[in-house]
């Protein structure tokens, strides 16, 4: 049997880092993990191929080559999921899918030939017993949750690496907040599952071994949900796994409350954690009381992650306008905050309801479901759901918060007030030439070839950071390429939205 597996293209977003990558000569930030783990619980004497549209077109000779074509996806990558199955169905080629966008939308892919959905631990297995006894259904599902103690590792063979910028690990899934816009609980759940400790090394153990040396991100949702495990188990076995070794930092998400506790970012750092992603979401408790982010109240954000990058944490920031509560002087509060927190990657989207969350609920039965359409996509400026703001004063404010973020001005000043801020952990890392050469192609494009502010910011955060702060000098250099980037989708996507 052969198994093409295809992970549909991304649009270019604010995450995508897209224009960034170019300057390093990456065409992706990661590899499809779910697929390359699926691929791994699939019979080992089935050949195997990849194609990652992030990387590389997918060619008639692709699906000629096949028996079945196996495509995951989320839902961001909705459009460009439709145009695969389309274009394995004109090859006359068997499709299975799986992934959230098709356990949360199975009904708008009626062309698919079977469905596997929710968590592929559980339903994959049923499907290929189902297969070999001729008796396949179309859909498999279960509100059953998997031990992930039991998933194989990613097949990483069938990446190509020097693609991308980062490789993703997974150790736990599940969160125990209940924000009622992440539909992160209605697929995975509460009860934080966690791999054992001797599965998540062999997993990045594995990687090295290949030569990687690239940062990691570990994917799960909330990596601090299960603090006991991580402090009494998990990170002493990293920082143990890590001596002697260069490269491989990692990247995470978690939640806020990360800052209350000083041992556990200790332990973090101290293990090779330099980036977090937190959702922020607003700076006003009115916001976070409906839409019911507890761990985010009664506290001093700004306070928070200051702590969190004084202690050698970069924090990136999720934040969110459109609640019922927002109004015009929203837009200035979360500016504001942003320009004071020193968050560099600040992202911003405007809020929508996914198929399974509280807050889709709540606009179903109020009557405030704009469209059953739901994209995922950050940088569209629309949303699925009836704000009470006006809908055109809230995609002018959205569009005025992007506009000022990401200005040169007032993103080489948020650089600086982080860079003040931030003491990095020492670790030892490998620089590759297209690094090197990324430093050039900055002069380059953006100190030569941009439009006046961007150059004359780019100089003074280049002059500011070489004599000021040199040890953080390839940082500085780095977030002036990520604000290239982020100017970039900017400008091709969010301001021209009417």
């Amino acid at each position: 049997m052969k198994i093409l597996l295809v992970y549909p293209e991304f649009p270019d977003t604010f995450w995508s880092f897209k224009h960034a990558l170019k300057f390093i000569r990456k065409k992706s930030s990661s590899p499809p993990l779910g697929l390359l783990t699926i691929a791994a619980m699939l019979p080992w004497d089935w050949e195997k191929r990849l194609v990652d549209l992030n990387i590389e077109t997918l060619k008639d000779a692709d699906l000629e080559w096949a028996d079945w074509v196996l495509v995951s996806a989320m839902i961001v990558q909705k459009k460009s999921s439709v145009e695969v199955i389309a274009q394995a169905k004109a090859k006359g080629k068997k499709v299975i899918a799986g992934g959230p966008l098709f356990t949360m939308e199975k009904s708008e892919f009626d062309t698919v030939d079977h469905l596997i959905l929710n968590e592929g631990e559980i339903t994959l297995p049923r499907f290929l017993a189902d297969f070999q006894a001729g008796k396949a259904e179309r859909i498999y599902e279960t509100d059953e949750f998997a031990d992930i103690s039991a998933t194989p590792t990613p097949m990483w063979n069938l990446v190509k690496l020097d693609q991308y910028d980062s490789m993703s690990v997974q150790y736990s899934r599940g969160c125990p907040f209940a924000c009622d816009f992440c539909n992160v609980t209605s697929l995975l759940g509460h009860v934080m599952r966690l791999k054992t400790t001797e599965q998540f090394i062999k997993e990045i153990d594995d990687l090295y071994k290949i030569g990687w040396r690239r940062n990691i991100f570990v994917v799960d949702d909330n990596f601090i949900g299960n603090k006991k495990a991580l402090k009494e188990d998990l990170l002493p076995a990293l920082i143990k796994w890590r001596e002697g070794k260069k490269g491989c930092l990692f990247i995470t998400e978690a939640s806020i409350n990360l800052a209350d506790d000083d041992e556990l970012i200790r332990l973090m750092v101290e293990a090779g954690f330099t980036q977090v992603f937190i959702g922020i979401e607003t700076p006003d408790d009115e916001s976070l009381t409906e839409c019911h982010k507890s761990q985010n109240r009664n506290r001093d954000l700004v306070g928070a992650v200051k702590k969190l990058q004084n202690q050698g944490l970069q924090v990136m920031g999720g934040f969110i306008v459109g609640f019922d509560s927002d109004d015009m002087d929203t837009f200035e509060r979360q500016i504001s905050f942003i320009q004071k927190s020193g968050i560099v990657t600040a992202m911003v989207g405007l809020l929508q309801a996914p198929i399974g969350t509280g807050l889709y609920q709540r606009m179903l039965r109020e009557g405030r479901l704009e469209t059953w359409d739901y994209s995922g996509d950050n940088v569209d400026g629309e949303s699925n759901i009836k704000s009470i703001m006006p809908p055109a004063m809230l995609r002018e404010g959205y569009r005025k918060i992007l506009d000022t973020i990401y200005s040169a001005k007032n993103y080489t000043e948020r650089v600086k007030t982080f860079l003040t801020e931030f003491k990095p952990s020492r670790h030892a890392v490998t620089i590759e030439f297209q690094e090197v050469m990324a430093f050039f192609r900055s002069i380059w494009k953006i100190g030569i070839m941009a439009p006046y502010q961007e150059r004359k910011y780019y100089w003074r955060l280049f002059f500011w950071s070489l004599f000021k702060m040199p040890e953080k000098f390839a940082l500085a250099i780095t977030f002036a390429i990520y604000g290239y980037h982020f100017r970039k989708v900017n400008e091709l996507h969010v301001s021209k939205v009417a």
